[in-house]
């Protein structure tokens, strides 16, 4: 594809690329607005150095793509309902994110993508991987993409139920779970194991660890081979790009189509991040 307003550099076979030439920071025409979400939609993840954004910047570029998520599950930055603190203290034993997954898919509609954007990152380590469903799905076998075709699965996700969860959660990381969130319903969705992307129209894998319990009329047991196969298989090396973060970086994922890993390699660091995310849809085959 070909760019007048961006520079577009891929980072990796599978997905993502870098973006230069444009200050986010500021007022964007449209042509130049429709490049940057052109070269999303093609790469899936898409990454931009040296921004220099205020809080509410952020939620201007964010607004472009659609309205802002508020987590129901944590507590977001003062003033700021919309944005979400990522923040790991050097004396903190875990982050949030290190575990292979898609965001928040027990919703009814899953967000669309997230925009995380770096303020303190650590001398070395701190990155963060992703991965395309968009070729976990292509390289399956035909017969598994006929089975899993017509199948559906249940998402959910045990802290709102679990009145010790987040008082757990939060005694190792300092970005804080609503304590007060605990105790009711569990959230759950049903979303087909196969979903059509609603604007390129291609297939793709959509099932992660945290979230995917179990398929639809079968029991956790009998859910759980296929379930660890496709776990595994969604995050093969090949499927990945791995981003090394600097201060003022920023990512943009698209949660539809991709899975990511924050991985939690600098201890005694700090990290400090801010993170925007767009509303999305109910998952379709």
């Amino acid at each position: 594809m070909e760019y007048a307003h961006i520079d577009v550099q891929p980072v990796a076979g599978a997905l993502g690329a870098e973006i230069h030439g444009v200050d986010l920071g500021q007022p964007m025409d449209d042509e130049t607005f429709g490049e940057i979400h052109d070269a999303y939609l093609q790469h899936q993840v898409i990454f931009f150095r040296d921004q220099h954004m205020t809080p509410d910047q952020h939620k201007d570029f964010g607004r472009r793509f659609g309205e802002l998520n508020i987590h129901p599950q944590y507590f977001p930055l003062d003033g700021h309902p919309e944005i979400l603190p990522v923040l790991k203290e050097p004396s903190d034993a875990n982050n949030i994110g290190g575990v292979w997954h898609a965001d928040v898919t027990f919703f009814p509609k899953p967000v669309m993508g997230s925009i995380l954007y770096a303020l303190e990152v650590p001398d070395v380590g701190g990155d963060t991987m992703f991965a395309s469903q968009y070729l976990a799905y292509e390289t399956l076998s035909d017969g598994m993409k006929d089975m899993l075709g017509a199948m559906t699965a249940t998402h959910s996700d045990d802290t709102l139920s679990d009145p010790d969860s987040a008082r757990k959660r939060n005694e190792t990381r300092s970005t804080k779970l609503r304590e007060d969130s605990n105790g009711g319903p569990n959230i759950a969705s049903e979303h087909p194991v196969v979903c059509t992307h609603p604007e390129t129209g291609r297939k793709l894998l959509y099932v992660n660890r945290p979230f995917t319990q179990r398929f639809t009329d079968m029991t956790d047991a009998e859910s759980r081979p296929l379930l660890e196969y496709l776990y595994a298989h969604s995050q093969k090396p090949e499927f990945t790009c791995r981003f090394r973060w600097e201060k003022n970086s920023v990512a943009f994922w698209d949660n539809r189509c991709v899975q990511h890993y924050a991985l939690n390699d600098y201890p005694g660091q700090r990290r400090s991040m801010h993170r925007v995310t767009i509303e999305g849809g109910k998952p379709s085959q």
